[in-house]
Formats: C-alpha cells, structure tokens, sequence
C-alpha cells in the first residue's frame, strides 16, 4: 500500500512542483509534518522557485502564439500566456544556476503518467546520443539534403502537422539529418547537428497525450548534458557533450521555433 512506501526525495520535489494526486499529497505533507528538516528544504525549494521565476519573468520572450493569446479578447486566453511566459522564464533559471542542477534531478513518480514520461526522457536522449552521435556513416535515416521531406515524414508518425526541424545554424550547428526512433514506447523523432569542430548535438521529440502542463528539468552523466521540457503534449530533449552555456542557447533557440 502507498501508505507504506518510504518518502522518498523524488516525492518531495513532485510535491514542491505540484505534480501530485491528492493521495500522494496528503502522504507527504503527513511525512513533512512529522518531520521538520524536510518541511523547511520543501519551503526552502518551492521559495526558491516562485522568487527565480519573479526575477527571470521580465526578460522572457513570447512566441508568436504567446502574443497571440495576450491580445485575446477572452479572459481565459489572458490568463494562459502569462503562465506560458513563466514556464519559459523557469527553462532560462535552470540553465542560469547550474549549480542547483541537482533540484530539477529525477522528480517524478512511476504511478503518473505524466512524471512517467518526463523521467523517461533524459535515459531515452542520452541513450539516442551515445548511439548515434558516434556514428561515422550512418548516424541518420534522413539527411539534410531532404530537409522537407524528413519534417513531413517524422511530423506524420507523430502526429503534428507543422513540424519544424530547428535551424540552429546561427550558434554554429548545422543539420545532419534526422531519425525515427521510440520515445517511451511511441514513435519519437531525433534531429542531429555538427558544428565545425565535429561536435554533435541531438534534439528528441517525442509524444505523450496524457500531459496537459508544462515542465522543465535538466540533468548530467558522465559529461553528457540534457535538457528537457514537455509542453503539452510534447516532449523535448537537447543532448551533447558540449557546455551548458552552449546548450542553453541551442535548447533555448529549439524552444522558440517548435512548434506550442
């Protein structure tokens, strides 16, 4: 029974992220209540947060969409931008304090179906990384001569009609190519890039219709950097052997042109 599983830290962090059902929730405030240290470190994280969000909201920059919904006439697409613009605000503060990576670690609880998907991406994109970023010949299905036709293919096998392959050639990584691989047991789209150095990049998409917000985590091994986000619907990992200066700016610039 639930009421028997230990608290873990993963716990904790869903809980400070409002990712929780309310069995869950009720189970861990009745852990934090007995136990004072961990209460002050859920206090101490979501303060951080709501204090880093404040601070980074001012520089965030809409999408066109985003502009889209400020200019509505309805109250309740009023409503939905700011918080889009906070979440954006929230992908720039993981970057910027690095040293807090290990806080937006593994937070998310196998019995969600959300948190499921989120936790499976970063194994899912180091994984693709490892295997194909190596590879000499045939690190793609696609390559980028067919640039049109690798955006209709993989947009068709996942369901988004506009899929755009991010054009990152503005921070010096051009497109290899692209594949279809799986992205927790659905069909996920992979995009590599290579700057001039031969250093590679990979960019996952991948589907989970379950998903109705939107989250964002960083995480490392073994040199190997990813961030990821799901919003909506949609999931995203940006994957390299490369600084996280330079995969917030590649991850950043992904952002702006997937489509929301």
């Amino acid at each position: 029974m639930s009421e028997s599983r230990p608290v873990s830290e993963t716990d904790l962090h869903a809980y400070a992220d409002g990712f929780l059902g309310e069995a869950e929730r009720k189970r861990v405030e009745t852990h934090l209540a007995e136990n004072p240290e961990a209460a002050q470190m859920v206090a101490d994280w979501q303060a951080q947060n709501d204090e880093l969000r404040g601070a980074f909201a001012p520089y965030a920059t809409p999408r066109p969409s985003d502009l889209a919904l400020l200019s509505a006439g309805s109250a309740a697409s009023r409503a939905s931008a700011p918080s889009r613009l906070a979440m954006a605000a929230a992908a720039a503060l993981v970057f910027v304090l690095g040293g807090l990576a290990g806080h937006f670690g593994p937070m998310l609880l196998e019995k969600t179906p959300v948190m499921t998907a989120m936790d499976a991406l970063p194994n899912e994109a180091r994984n693709a990384y490892l295997i194909y970023a190596s590879e000499v010949r045939h690190p793609v299905e696609v390559f980028a001569d067919q640039e049109a036709h690798l955006a209709t293919w993989l947009g068709k096998r996942l369901s988004i009609t506009d899929l755009k392959v991010p054009n990152l050639q503005t921070i010096g990584f051009k497109l290899v190519g692209g594949r279809l691989l799986p992205v927790a047991d659905k069909p996920g789209a992979m995009f590599m890039y290579e700057d001039d150095a031969g250093r590679r990049v990979t960019v996952l998409v991948g589907r989970n219709g379950e998903n109705k917000t939107t989250s964002f985590r960083f995480a490392s091994a073994s040199g190997i950097e990813t961030f990821y986000w799901i919003d909506g619907d949609l999931g995203y990992a940006v994957t390299g052997d490369i600084s996280r200066d330079l995969l917030q700016k590649i991850a950043e610039e992904c952002y702006r042109q997937f489509p929301s």
